[in-house]
């Protein structure tokens, strides 16, 4: 199957009584235009969206005779660092903007992408960070009011 386009958000009942498949894609994924894939049930998916198309989780690509295919979020890994305050979460994010990293917002943490330069600007700072595996999704790519309960 070929997709070209992403196409309006179908209406529940266009979804009612099919099977459900999915793309499990990463942050990273969900920012390529032009790739192969294999779903969940094994059927072979070819992407060519034109250029600077980003799929968000809950995204339906298509609607087909008895089942859909719909985007979601894989866990991957990532930083997590559990901010104090609104001032501590803006200072660790201008710090993490200016060294061009995406930054996601998972309750009291901020999330960034598992990368060695994260880990040396955290650590120089002085900032305590885990690493976990969990659903990253930038907040440029996030719906305005939109939350992970991950």
């Amino acid at each position: 199957m070929l997709i070209e386009q992403i196409p309006p958000p179908p209406a529940p009942s266009e979804l009612a009584g099919k099977s459900r498949d999915y793309l499990a894609l990463t942050s990273e994924e969900r920012r390529w235009a032009r790739r192969r894939f294999q779903t969940a049930a094994g059927r072979e998916i070819a992407l060519a969206l034109p250029t600077g198309a980003v799929l968000r989780p809950g995204t339906v690509l298509a609607v087909e005779g008895d089942w859909y295919l719909e985007v979601e979020a894989a866990p991957e890994p990532v930083i997590a660092v559990k901010v104090s305050d609104v001032e501590h979460a803006v200072r660790l994010a201008f710090e993490i903007g200016n060294r061009h990293f995406p930054i996601a917002i998972n309750h009291d943490e901020i999330l960034v992408p598992d990368d060695s330069a994260m880990e040396q600007l955290l650590n120089r700072l002085g900032v305590a960070w885990v690493r976990r595996h969990a659903v990253f999704t930038p907040i440029a790519e996030r719906p305005a009011g939109h939350s992970h309960d991950s």
